[in-house]
């Protein structure tokens, strides 16, 4: 226990700051004097001085549990930064070689080395706990705690072995810290790591500096986050994708389009990760597109904005990997991606995971949701959700508050609502009471017997739309709460009672209605700036074209290529290779008569080609379009592809269908003349040959059903190959 120290001097010596920061005084003092303490501190707060300013001052090595090695090596680099001989911060983990590991135990030993990093599970490990037994430990700092809460973002199964590890090693005071954990979280924590009496210090999550917004995920999301990061040229920001897939996509998009961008996933080598994160640091590239395994060991202050391409697990995670935009106070934006089918992705990556893990997964993303749809202030909604109120009536700085919506007098529906929480005895979560509300007979009421209640059905007559809002608006407004330990049961609050009694006004917005995303590729939220006068005049001169050249008018292009075309304004023939369904064979082969049209129509009508619209493209290497190339050239058979690839035969087409469509020549005739009746190849083929159009569902009707799908499939593929190409 240290009382009697003059703390302010300590930071000046050791950190050179005049001041500390919020509570940081409070809490290292707390720390010093030998107590537990719980500290939740959003990102950018500050958390990591609490622990390494007391580490300095007492007596021992604190050993400080974190679950990232990037993290422990730049805060240890920065600690031995600012000491003389080099070793007062070391760390252990799996990075580190015998001689290394040997190096740091004798200088802990020694009593040079103050803190010690260390991984959660090599803390685990036996050696490790046999040689900690044997130091003085001054106190155990666990950080990023909420990894420890199933009902965190980033749950760690390690995490939960940290107390009977402690117990193992021998006591010490603890302190627990974390950016981000609703109050379900910080029970789990406290409980777990056995510090349920500790002190807790927790600051506002309110970051008045960032801009919240959500939009509507389109088709064309990547034109979209080009045209903002040309807007914002020069600034620094992070974009976070779910799979490593499509990180590696979208970088080699942007890179296409001339931004200075690198992917980031935990798929990569150490060195590449690396070399990625300094390239950043030091902004020799502006933008990384990432998982979320990027920016937990970042420490970059100036993060212009932090864009979701796909919609986060969990809110929580959502609040983190946001905070790393404008840690310096200067303009963070933070803007969000969002479509249903997002959600239905992510649900269904849950599925074969056990039943409990599911339903907190299921709940979170519900949280999740309820935020992008919700017309409510962003700031607003946010804070909640972390236990904070925010009672501004408008934040100046969301979409929702710079945009507002109509509101709409809602008490009737909120009376009925809380009428409804109580005859279901506030056992039950959102989706339950909203099903009992409409009168809904599911096998879950009826095997209650809370359909023969005379509050059942009450809002029938209402729209379906109305119930969400309320229920998300009356949780705000405090009439509602969500118990703690059984997360989502819904209860009534002293406040929601006093409103049977005495019903007041009741405004809400109505929630925002985003679409199931975009199953239909060639859907095109920019079509509004075709031109149809072009678009006519393209369609006469494919006609012309394929006249000359003896074929239907699809085999040039088809229709989704003209319409990007009447888009684009593609005016010589690397631009045309940007249009979908365009290939560098079929820009050669047709191209330079419709390059020339659009050229002459752009001079004639002054017509502006911006140089934004113009966003190249780049061929999806998802299939490995190369490999199935070359194996049709070395004439293995398809279905024998298709169980290369781990594909179904038809996803196979597919895929072989996209490169002849974009001009490639593929000859499949060893295959055909496999599978295939001879006569059947011929009859096809005359079809495809005399045929106005390529759809699949007219060659069978005017085929008949002796031809099967898949040979109508195979022969268009030939039909295409031989004469479009």
């Amino acid at each position: 226990m240290i009382k009697d120290v003059n703390l302010t001097k300590a930071l000046k010596q050791y950190f050179g700051f005049d001041h500390f920061k919020g509570d940081q005084e409070t809490i290292i003092r707390n720390l010093l004097a030998g107590n537990d303490t719980f500290v939740l501190m959003p990102t950018g707060g500050g958390k990591s001085l609490c622990y390494q300013l007391p580490s300095l001052l007492m007596e021992g090595t604190a050993i400080v549990i974190s679950p990232l090695i990037a993290l422990m090596k730049n805060q240890v680099d920065v600690m031995n930064g600012m000491s003389e001989d080099g070793c007062v911060a070391h760390y252990l983990n799996s990075s580190l070689n015998k001689a290394a590991i040997l190096q740091v135990m004798e200088d802990v030993r020694s009593g040079k080395t103050k803190l010690l990093y260390v991984a959660p599970e090599s803390l685990n490990k036996e050696e490790n706990v046999e040689f900690l037994r044997t130091i003085k430990i001054s106190f155990y700092a666990v950080d990023e705690a909420h990894c420890i809460s199933e009902w965190g973002h980033d749950f760690r199964p390690e995490y939960r072995n940290i107390r009977p590890t402690i117990l193992k090693i021998g006591n010490a005071p603890v302190i627990a810290l974390t950016a981000t954990a609703t109050d379900k979280v910080r029970c789990d924590i406290k409980k777990n790591l056995g510090i349920n009496d500790a002190r807790e210090f927790k600051s506002s999550f309110n970051r008045p500096n960032l801009y919240y917004e959500v939009r509507p995920k389109t088709a064309e999301v990547d034109r979209n986050i080009i045209m903002f990061i040309r807007q914002h040229a020069g600034k620094s920001g992070i974009i976070y994708c779910l799979s490593r897939k499509k990180v590696e996509e979208l970088a080699a998009i942007l890179q296409a389009n001339d931004i200075k961008a690198a992917p980031y996933h935990a798929g990569l080598d150490s060195a590449t990760r690396s070399q990625t994160q300094d390239d950043f640091l030091m902004e020799r590239i502006d933008v990384i597109v990432a998982t979320i395994a990027f920016g937990m060991g970042i420490d970059k202050p100036d993060v212009r904005f932090v864009i979701h391409y796909d919609i986060p697990k969990s809110l929580e995670g959502y609040y983190q990997e946001t905070g790393r935009a404008g840690r310096d106070g200067g303009e963070g934006l933070c803007v969000t991606f969002y479509s249903n089918k997002d959600l239905q992705k992510l649900e269904k990556f849950m599925e074969g995971k056990p039943i409990a893990e599911q339903d907190i997964g299921r709940q979170l993303l519900l949280e999740t949701a309820a935020y992008a749809e919700s017309s409510v202030c962003r700031r607003k909604m946010l804070l909640h959700y972390f236990g904070e109120e925010y009672t501004e009536e408008n934040c100046h700085n969301c979409d929702n508050c710079l945009h507002p919506k109509t509101k709409r007098e809602a008490q009737n529906a909120l009376l009925i609502t809380l009428k409804a929480v109580l005859a279901v005895k506030e056992n039950f979560r959102t989706d339950y009471v909203i099903n009992f509300i409409k009168g809904r007979p599911t096998d879950e009421l009826v095997s209650h017997k809370h359909n023969e209640l005379e509050e059942f059905g009450l809002g029938e007559d209402e729209d379906d739309k109305l119930w969400t809002p309320v229920i998300h608006q009356a949780l705000i407004a405090g009439y509602l709460k969500k118990d703690v330990e059984n997360y989502g049961l819904l209860k009534v609050t002293p406040a929601g009672r006093r409103f049977i009694k005495s019903p007041q006004s009741f405004m809400i917005v109505e929630d925002k209605e985003f679409d199931n995303g975009f199953d239909d590729e060639s859907r095109d939220s920019s079509s509004s700036t075709l031109d149809p006068e072009l678009y006519a005049m393209l369609k006469q001169l494919r006609k012309d074209v394929a006249d000359k050249h003896h074929v239907p008018p699809y085999v040039i292009f088809q229709d989704p290529s003209l319409e990007q075309m009447a888009v684009m304004f593609p005016v010589n023939l690397e631009e045309l290779q940007n249009i979908p369904g365009v290939g560098i064979g079929k820009a050669k082969r047709y191209g330079e008569p419709f390059c020339q049209l659009i050229k002459k129509h752009c001079e004639d009508n002054h017509i502006e080609r911006p140089e934004e619209l113009r966003v190249r493209t780049v061929a999806k290497k998802s299939m490995n379009k190369v490999k199935i190339i070359q194996s049709i050239d070395r004439q293995i058979p398809l279905d024998d592809i298709a169980g290369t690839e781990n594909l179904d035969f038809n996803e196979l087409l597919d895929e072989i269908e996209a490169i002849v469509y974009s001009g490639t020549k593929l000859n499949i005739d060893y295959f055909l003349e496999e599978v295939m009746d001879e006569d059947h190849i011929d009859d096809i083929y005359e079809y495809f040959r005399t045929s106005d159009t390529d759809n699949l569902r007219v060659a069978a009707q005017q085929l008949g059903s002796e031809y099967p799908e898949e040979e109508i499939r195979l022969v268009r593929i030939k039909f295409l190959s031989e004469m479009a190409n």
